[in-house]
C-alpha cells in the first residue's frame, strides 16, 4: 500500500474454510517478522476462543516469497503444529482464496476513493476496521452468503453432540 511516507505492507491468515481473517499485520518492509505476526495473531485467535484448540493437523499455504520459505517462519509453524505448504513460482492458481482476499481489501478497503494514505497507522486503522467488517457484516457466496463469523458459529453449533436421553 503507497503511503506518502512510502510503502507498506500487509498479510493475512485467512481460514480456508470459513473465510475468516484471523491474523493480520502492516508493516514498513517485507520480511518475516511480518508473517510471522500474522501467524501468531491467528494462532492467538483460535486459542482464545478455545483453550484446547492446537494447530495440529493444519495447513498452512503460501507463495514461494522469502518470508514463508525463511528458516524462522518454518520453525513457528512445525512449533505450532501447522505443515506448510508452498505453491509453486509464478502460479497464481493454488493461492486464488488469499489473491482473491488481498484484491477485496485492495478494492474495498484501500482504493475506495478516500484519501491518500498519510502513513503506516493510517493504513493500520483501516485494514483494523475492514477486517472487522469482512469477518462479521460483509456476506460471501462460497459460505452460504453468510459473514465468517456467523458461518463459524452456526458450524459450531451443528456440529455439536448433544447427549440422548439414552445415555443417561
Amino acid at each position: 500500500v503507497w503511503t506518502l511516507t512510502g510503502f507498506v505492507y500487509v498479510a493475512f491468515v485467512v481460514d480456508v474454510y470459513s473465510r475468516r481473517i484471523l491474523g493480520w499485520r502492516v508493516a514498513s518492509s517485507m520480511r518475516t517478522r511480518l508473517v510471522i505476526d500474522a501467524l501468531r495473531q491467528a494462532l492467538h485467535t483460535r486459542h482464545r476462543a478455545d483453550s484446547t484448540w492446537t494447530g495440529e493437523g493444519l495447513v498452512h499455504h503460501s507463495d514461494a516469497g522469502s518470508q514463508f520459505t525463511s528458516v524462522a517462519f518454518t520453525a513457528e509453524l512445525i512449533e505450532a503444529g501447522i505443515a506448510g505448504s508452498i505453491g509453486t513460482v509464478g502460479d497464481a492458481l493454488d493461492n486464488a482464496l488469499c489473491e482473491s482476499t488481498i484484491g477485496l481489501f485492495k478494492t474495498e478497503a484501500i482504493d475506495d476513493g478516500g484519501p491518500t494514505w498519510a502513513d503506516r497507522s493510517a493504513v493500520e486503522w483501516q485494514v483494523a476496521r475492514w477486517v472487522h467488517w469482512y469477518n462479521t457484516r460483509r456476506l460471501h457466496s462460497s459460505i452460504d452468503y453468510l459473514p465468517p463469523i456467523e458461518f463459524e458459529a452456526r458450524h459450531r453449533q451443528a456440529t455439536k453432540t448433544t447427549p440422548s436421553p439414552e445415555a443417561a
